[in-house]
């Protein structure tokens, strides 16, 4: 168990490291942040931040010598720079873990061994020609095999000459998945510590749009499904040999769950467990880095949460003092510079008591920020 004040170490100077930052604070402890931004909002919160690229071995070797245990914040470290810090002190998650999730062909072929359900899929490479594929794969989505988030490095392709000319774009492996009749999209938050314990937060409902989260439901309240989603993840926990904070994504086909993909971290998704849980998915992730008891199961109030993309600043400051006034709403702003059109800069949660008091404050704020009604 490692115990305040020791310092840990964040790899990663995003949003999701800079609440990291902010549960370990809350802890009692101190936090060393590496990532190549000297800017970096992780970096600005931390005690120290070490500016340097992910596979800077002397940079590394210096966030060793600073920390007692390191994690990351997002799931394109380098897997080597990761088993280089493995050999001086613990990382969690571990390299191999880390892999895995971060290349979508290593992903669905551990997913398919796993035994876990999954969209029908295939690798393809750009130099290569193109196997006879049957028209039921299209539509498809075509996704780089790494790298690619928020609908970036994907093509929705709806036959094979479609196919060729985003593969040729992409100039990358792809993994090419058959586009499936959503009946829902959920995503799962859990914990695993070194002495094997989990705590899960409650299944959420997403809704996206172009490829970006829009707005969560926190709990899903569908019982269950969520049984099924923990089934399913706690399996793969125990396959990876996991530790630390893992997130699922789920399609809902045909009343059925099926795996999207994994992030070896806490997620978008899991943001309203910072206003409506007792224990949030960072403080959960500090937890298991470190290897402190877990809560057996988290209790949540109703939530939406709706994120802000840079587009909201098109036409000036969006009108806080308007949404704040409205009652169970709160504001996150992450203290990034440019707001870029499709850059997250922040989210709000709308907490209440009861689900018809939070869904309309939701669209009464949704009108207020000008985002369409959901």
């Amino acid at each position: 168990m490692i115990l305040p004040p020791a310092t840990l170490g964040m790899l990663g100077g995003g949003q999701l490291g800079r609440y990291f930052v902010m549960a370990a604070h809350r802890l009692g402890y101190q936090v060393v942040v590496l990532d190549p931004d000297p800017a970096s909002i992780a970096g600005a919160a931390a005690d120290q931040q070490i500016v340097a690229a992910y596979d800077d071995a002397e940079a590394l070797a210096e966030l060793a010598r600073r920390c007692v245990a390191v994690t990351c914040e997002f799931e394109n470290v380098p897997a080597a720079s990761l088993a280089l810090l493995e050999k001086h002190l613990p990382v969690r998650p571990a390299a191999s873990a880390v892999r895995v999730c971060q290349d979508r062909r290593e992903e669905k072929a551990f997913l398919t061994r796993a035994g876990v359900p999954v969209a029908p899929n295939l690798t393809l490479l750009p130099n290569e020609p193109l196997p006879a594929l049957p028209d039921t794969l299209f539509p498809a989505i075509l996704k780089t095999a790494r790298e690619g988030y928020d609908g970036k490095g994907q093509w929705t392709v709806t036959n094979g000459a479609e196919l060729t000319a985003a593969l040729a774009t992409s100039g990358v492996p792809c993994v090419l998945e058959k586009r499936l009749p959503l009946e829902g999209e959920f995503a799962l938050t859990l914990a695993r510590s070194p002495s094997g314990a989990i705590s899960a937060l409650p299944l959420v409902q997403n809704w996206h749009s172009g490829g970006i989260l829009d707005q969560t439901r926190s709990p899903a309240n569908v019982p269950t499904l969520e049984a099924e989603a923990k089934r399913i993840a706690e399996h793969l926990i125990a396959a990876l040999d996991y530790v630390g904070v893992l997130t699922v994504e789920f399609f809902l086909v045909d009343g059925k769950l099926l795996v999207n993909e994994m992030a070896p971290r806490p997620h978008n998704s899991g943001h309203p467990s910072i206003d409506n849980a007792g224990c949030c998915q960072f403080e959960l992730q500090v937890r298991a880095l470190c290897d402190l008891p877990l809560p057996k199961q988290a209790e949540v109030q109703p939530a939406i949460l709706l994120n802000l993309l840079g587009d909201l600043w098109q036409h000036g400051t969006p009108d806080w003092a308007g949404a704040l006034a409205l009652p169970g709403v709160h504001l996150h702003l992450y203290g990034k510079g440019e707001a870029r059109p499709g850059r997250k800069m922040g989210h709000v949660t709308v907490t209440g008591q009861d689900w018809q008091t939070v869904e309309a404050h939701a669209r009464t704020l949704r009108a207020l920020l000008g985002l369409p009604p959901r």
